[in-house]
């Protein structure tokens, strides 16, 4: 394995971006502070909005971020003081791993990966369910330098297999009952085997070591490592775009430092708060939250390996959990189970919820708050593109402000820009939310042109969500020009389920949009325009995508049309069909 490292830097935008990354980004910190001091005496207190460059600024707290450039996201939060003991608790078995333990796991995987000949800018893939491993195996390999690329343990072994073509690990991290799925995925990937205890592996020829034997590796008296920059790859994390297949975001050590941050300054976190997590690590809100944030705190995160309502609120009860992160349909499911949860479970501990995905109606939020009245609810906004953090309710007078996703977080920026005219508008307008921030990204890996049409020369990354910013600087997500399908928090994007129904052969033409549902957000919908002759029925083509995706991107409807209406440049006018599927609501 010792082979050519893989500059993972190389898949940045090329071309139009030649100025080095690390130019690029100290010019644009140094423009942010100048701009910064010369605005502030502009800056409404009350709205944060500067009518001088119709920039919004953040009302919150301003961030301390370290100075010293030579710091990775791993010596960032292990060097952070608390008086927290236990770190993971796995909700299933009742096995804890302390915090003396998880660093001591966490030294020896980065020890062994380096004997192993991983090192910085190499690319790792782990493929796994949450477990309390999961954050061992991230910080391990980030604190080397190398990349960490995560993919969801319910995607297909077609969909696994493309997200390693384009990112190219040299080594994966996966449990036994995911092996034959990478395997196949990746006949000549080396692979590591964690869960070895509860489910034993049979030889492979592909098992170059256990995390097991890796976590006990003891440290050397002496460590040989590259130095590692904030500016560094730390992540690699897939995001489905507005068209086509899902792009890999790399986000730096730098921006998960700030994400940290104003994790930690959000929630004011004591030592002895215990969290539930039962959002998937894989996805930007549980990495951020159960893999890194919270590890800076001291807190206890007790780890579901998968959602189960029963789960979840028994392990509140047992753990006598304080806080529980999760997405709206969790949180509608609670609020109309209210009166037979509270008869079964004590769910007193409770003291908050962290909604995530979605803003939150009045109706959930006044229901939600009559039926758990000792309960507060905190929703945030983010996106992949910009480490998980964005906007943020952080009281429930601020959730009040029904259907927003919050105030701007710390350190971060927004403009609203019209989207025809690309001019940035004033307190309460309707356009384009961009942010510009220290948890942006560094670009889209190997996609100069996708990296091009996200982020521009200033660093404003464009997040395709229509909103506008109140005086109160509330902001408000209206639509988004992004046309992802939201099913229970997961992103689909239409395009990739409409080339695969034109691949079948009674398929003449197709068009994919997302239908509204109370229980899952949005769920895909399919206009199928029938070749002459065929008799192809719903059910068949339901069946047809289903084979071959995971199951949060399957077709849940179907309607079959002359035509599919478009634009003369050949668009598909989602917003017409849209209208048509629901008027019938």
């Amino acid at each position: 394995m010792h082979g050519v490292a893989i500059d993972i830097e190389k898949g940045l935008a090329r071309g139009k971006r030649k100025k080095s990354l690390n130019m690029a980004q100290e010019e644009e910190k140094s423009d942010f502070e100048e701009e910064g001091k010369e605005m502030e005496e502009q800056i409404d207190p009350r709205s944060g909005f500067c009518p001088s460059n119709s920039v919004f600024y953040s009302k919150r707290k301003p961030l301390p971020l370290p100075p010293n450039n030579t710091l990775d996201v791993t010596t960032f939060i292990s060097s952070r003081a608390h008086r927290g003991t236990t770190a993971f608790i796995d909700a299933a078995t009742g096995r804890q791993l302390s915090y003396s333990q998880l660093w001591r796991a966490v030294e020896g995987v980065a020890g062994s990966l380096w004997d192993m000949g991983i090192r910085k800018g190499n690319v790792v893939l782990l493929l796994s369910p949450n477990s309390i491993d999961f954050p061992v195996v991230c910080l391990g390999i980030m604190s080397l330098g190398a990349v960490i690329t995560t993919t969801n343990p319910l995607n297909t072994t077609q969909e696994i297999a493309k997200q390693i073509a384009d990112s190219k690990p040299l080594l994966a991290f996966t449990t036994p009952l995911l092996l034959p799925k990478l395997t196949k995925a990746a006949p000549s990937l080396p692979i590591i085997l964690m869960d070895t205890t509860a489910h034993p592996p049979l030889p492979h020829p592909k098992i170059v070591g256990t995390l097991h034997d890796m976590a006990k590796k003891e440290p050397r008296a002496q460590r040989v490592r590259e130095r590692v920059e904030q500016d560094d790859t730390a992540t690699l994390l897939y995001s489905s775009g507005t068209t086509g297949p899902s792009k890999g975001v790399l986000s730096s050590h730098r921006n998960l430092i700030a994400m940290v941050q104003i994790v930690l300054g959000r929630f004011h976190v004591e030592d002895n708060e215990t969290f539930i997590c039962t959002v998937p690590m894989f996805h930007i809100y549980g990495l951020v939250a159960f893999a890194t944030g919270l590890l800076a705190s001291g807190s206890t995160i007790v780890v579901l390996s998968k959602f189960e309502m029963h789960d979840m609120l028994s392990s509140i009860q047992r753990f006598r959990a304080t806080y529980l992160p999760l997405v709206p349909p969790i949180l509608v499911a609670m609020l109309n189970n209210a009166d037979a949860i509270k008869g079964k479970y004590d769910i007193r501990s409770l003291h908050s919820v962290l909604s995530g995905g979605a803003p939150l109606s009045k109706e959930v939020i006044e229901g939600f708050v009559d039926k758990y009245p000792n309960v507060t609810i905190l929703q945030g906004y983010g996106l992949t593109e910009s480490t998980g953090v964005g906007a943020s309710t952080d009281s429930l007078e601020e959730s009040r402000r029904y259907g927003t996703a919050g105030l701007l977080s710390p350190a971060t920026q927004a403009m609203i820009v019209d989207p025809d005219s690309g001019h940035s508008l004033p307190v309460n307008s309707t356009g384009e939310l961009w942010l510009r921030g220290p948890t942006i990204m560094k670009g889209y890996f190997n996609n100069e042109e996708a990296t091009t049409s996200t982020l521009d020369s200033k660093g404003w990354l464009r997040t395709g969500d229509v909103c506008y910013i109140d005086n109160d600087g509330f902001i408000f997500i209206v639509d988004r020009l992004k046309e992802l399908i939201k099913y229970k928090g997961y992103q689909v994007p239409p395009a990739e389920l409409e080339a695969l129904l034109l691949t079948h052969p009674a398929i003449s033409d197709a068009a994919v949009i997302p239908y509204p549902d109370k229980e899952v957000g949005q769920f895909p919908m399919a206009y199928v325009v029938r070749k002459d002759g065929s008799s192809l029925s719903e059910s068949q083509v339901m069946d047809f995508v289903a084979g071959q995706v995971a199951p949060y991107k399957r077709i849940r409807k179907v309607a079959f049309i002359s035509s599919v209406p478009k634009n003369p440049s050949g668009k598909i006018l989602r917003k017409d069909l849209i209208k048509l599927a629901t008027s019938k609501l």
